[in-house]
């Protein structure tokens, strides 16, 4: 899955991508993939949109 990575400040492919939920407002949880960038490692998110 793509992502943008903010410290090369470029779209990548996502290494490692796993689905996680995070807190949204309200206390609802949002889904998104986490990942890392294959060039500078650094962490990477996506927001998923809901089921």
């Amino acid at each position: 899955m793509e992502a943008y990575c903010v410290k090369c400040k470029s779209k990548r492919e996502m290494k490692n991508g796993k689905e996680v939920s995070m807190k949204g407002k309200g206390g609802t949880k949002r889904r998104a993939m986490k990942g890392e960038c294959p060039k500078c490692s650094t962490t990477m998110f996506r927001i998923l949109p809901n089921k």
